[in-house]
C-alpha cells in the first residue's frame, strides 16, 4: 500500500473519552453520530483500539464504514496515513476511545486515548458517569488537566443525571475549577437496557432492533447536547499534514476470497478487505447459516465472532461444512481468526451440548465461563506455514473465552511463537494443517501487512494448481476421445 504527501488541510474532528470503561463513552459516541446525522452531517466514525463490536454499531449508526486506529500495533506515521486517507475536509470525525483516558500498556501510557488524542491533534470531549457523585468531578476534571497539560480537552458531556440540583452542582463545579465548559446533559435513560454479552454490547447484528436503540440514543442527544458547540469544537481542530495511503491496484490473475459475514462471523476490519481488494481480488461474501454449498474459491478468509451462539444453525448446514472440508483436503489456503478457528475444528461444546463443525483440525473446542486470552499479542512466525514468511513479527490481540481439547498434536503444527498473549497456551497460536492457518490472534493489515500479501500469493498457488490439474484432465480426456475415435475408424475400415 503506497502512500501519498497531503498539504495542510483541515479535518473537523473530536475523540470521545471518559474516566473508565463503563462510563458511557460508547453510547454517548452512538448517540453522538446519530443526531450529527440526523442534523445533515456526513460523519466518518473512528474507533480507538482493537475492537470489533463498538465499530460495529458506529458503523451502523453512521452508515458508512468505521475505523480502528491502535497505537499498539501500528506506527505513528501509519495510525497519521490510515486518518487522513478516510477523514474528509467537509465531514466529521468521531474517534471513540476505550477505557480510560490515560489507560495505556504501561506506566507512560503508551497506547492510551490521550496519546492518540495528541497525535492527531485532536480535541477531546469528557464524558464523565456522574452516578453517586457531584462536586468531586471537578477534582477529577482539574487533575486530568494537570496530568497531561498539553492534552486539549475542550468539552465535558455529564452521563446519568438523577435531577436538576445534581445536574448544577456537577456542571457548576467543573465550570468554576477547570474552566472547561460542560456541553450535554444526559439524564438517566429509563427502560434502556442495551443487552451486554461477555465480550462487552451484543453485536448490532444480532440485536433484535438496533434501529431502535439509535433513535432512543439520538433523541437523547438532540435534547439534552449542544451541538452546535460540539461541531465549532470539532472545527477549531489544528490542520494535519502527512502521508495519506493510496490503494494501486495491482492486478492477479482473476483470485477469488471468500468470507464468511453473518450472526456467527462478523469480525473484520475493513482495511483488511479493502487491502485484498486493492491487490486485485475479488472478494466475496458468503453465509455460513443459509448457504448451502460453497462456490469455487482461491481462497478462504474466516473472521471472528460468536460460533457458540449461532453453533446449531452451523451445525444443520451439513452439505457447506462437507464442501469445505473437502476444499480444505484439496489444498483450498483458508486463515482463521478465533470463532472461524472454532468452525474448522470438531466440535464446539458450549453449556453442555456438542454441536459438530467442520472436522478438518483435528481438536475440539470448549466455551468456557471465563476468558482464556485477552489482550494484546506478540509474536514471531517460527514454523512453516501457507501464508507468512519465517522470522515475520506478530502484533494483533486476542479475546476469547473457549480453548481446544482433545488435540491431535501429531497430525498438526504451530507457526507462531508468542511473547506476549495465551493462543493456543504454552506461549504457541497460529495451528497449520495442509493449507490453514487457525489462530487466536486477530491482525490488521495496518500492522501486520505481510497478512494480505501472504493470502494474496496461497490464493495464486492454489489457483495455478487447480488450473494445472483442469489441464492434465483436459489432455487426458482429449487423449481418450482421439484413442477412441482411432479405435472406431480402424473398426470402420475392417
Amino acid at each position: 500500500m503506497s502512500r501519498i504527501v497531503l498539504e495542510k488541510r483541515s479535518f473537523p474532528r473530536l475523540i470521545i473519552g471518559a474516566q473508565r470503561g463503563g462510563a458511557g463513552k460508547t453510547l454517548c459516541t452512538l448517540g453522538l453520530v446519530a443526531a450529527l446525522k440526523a442534523k445533515g452531517f456526513k460523519v466518518i466514525p473512528f474507533k480507538k483500539g482493537p475492537d470489533y463490536i463498538d465499530a460495529g454499531w458506529l458503523s451502523f449508526a453512521a452508515g458508512g464504514p468505521c475505523y480502528n486506529l491502535d497505537p499498539f500495533f501500528m506506527d505513528d506515521a501509519t495510525i497519521l496515513a490510515s486518518f487522513l486517507s478516510h477523514a474528509e475536509e467537509d465531514g466529521i470525525a468521531i474517534i471513540e476511545g476505550n477505557r480510560g483516558l490515560f489507560d495505556g500498556v504501561d506506566l507512560e501510557g503508551s497506547c492510551s486515548t490521550a496519546q492518540l488524542a495528541r497525535h492527531l491533534k485532536a480535541p477531546v470531549i469528557l464524558v464523565l458517569d456522574c452516578t453517586k457523585v457531584t462536586r468531586t468531578l471537578a477534582a477529577f476534571v482539574k487533575g486530568c488537566q494537570l496530568f497531561e497539560p498539553d492534552l486539549e480537552i475542550r468539552g465535558i458531556i455529564l452521563n446519568q443525571i438523577v435531577r436538576s440540583r445534581h445536574e448544577r452542582i456537577i456542571r457548576e463545579s467543573i465550570e468554576r475549577y477547570t474552566g472547561i465548559p460542560v456541553l450535554g446533559v444526559l439524564p438517566r435513560l429509563k427502560n434502556f437496557v442495551f443487552p451486554m454479552r461477555h465480550l462487552g454490547l451484543l453485536p448490532w447484528q444480532e440485536h433484535q432492533d438496533g434501529q431502535q436503540v439509535l433513535e432512543v440514543l439520538r433523541e437523547a442527544f438532540l435534547k439534552n447536547v449542544d451541538l452546535e458547540a460540539l461541531v465549532e469544537v470539532a472545527r477549531m481542530a489544528p490542520p494535519l499534514e502527512g502521508m495519506a495511503l493510496n490503494d494501486e491496484k495491482k492486478l492477479t490473475s482473476s483470485l477469488t476470497i471468500g468470507l464468511f459475514r453473518d450472526a456467527a462471523f462478523q469480525f473484520y476490519y475493513p482495511e483488511n478487505i479493502s487491502y485484498l481488494a486493492s491487490l486485485g481480488a475479488k472478494v466475496i461474501e458468503l453465509n455460513a447459516l443459509s448457504q448451502d454449498r460453497l462456490p469455487p474459491l482461491d481462497a478462504l478468509y474466516i473472521g471472528g465472532g460468536f460460533p457458540e451462539t449461532q453453533a446449531a444453525f452451523l451445525a444443520d448446514n451439513y452439505s457447506l461444512r462437507q464442501d469445505l472440508r473437502e476444499a480444505i483436503e484439496a489444498g483450498l489456503p483458508v486463515y482463521a481468526e478465533c470463532g472461524g478457528l472454532m468452525y474448522l475444528g470438531r466440535e464446539i461444546l458450549w453449556r453442555g451440548e456438542r454441536y459438530p463443525m467442520v472436522g478438518a483440525l483435528p481438536m475440539d473446542f470448549e466455551v468456557r465461563e471465563r476468558p482464556q486470552g485477552h489482550g494484546y499479542v506478540v509474536g514471531r512466525v517460527v514454523g512453516p506455514n501457507p501464508f507468512y514468511p519465517q522470522g515475520t513479527l506478530i502484533r494483533g490481540h486476542e479475546f476469547h473465552y473457549s480453548c481446544p481439547i482433545n488435540v491431535q498434536e501429531e497430525a498438526i503444527s504451530f507457526a507462531f511463537s508468542l511473547e506476549k498473549g495465551h493462543g493456543f497456551g504454552q506461549k504457541k497460536d497460529g495451528v497449520v494443517y495442509r493449507n490453514i492457518l487457525g489462530a487466536y490472534t486477530h491482525v490488521h493489515v495496518l500492522g501486520v501487512p505481510e497478512w494480505a500479501l501472504g493470502l494474496i500469493e496461497a490464493a495464486k498457488r492454489y489457483n495455478l494448481q487447480n488450473y494445472s490439474l483442469h489441464s492434465e484432465r483436459k489432455e487426458v480426456e482429449e487423449g481418450s476421445g482421439r484413442e477412441g475415435s482411432l479405435a472406431s475408424g480402424s473398426a470402420a475400415s475392417k
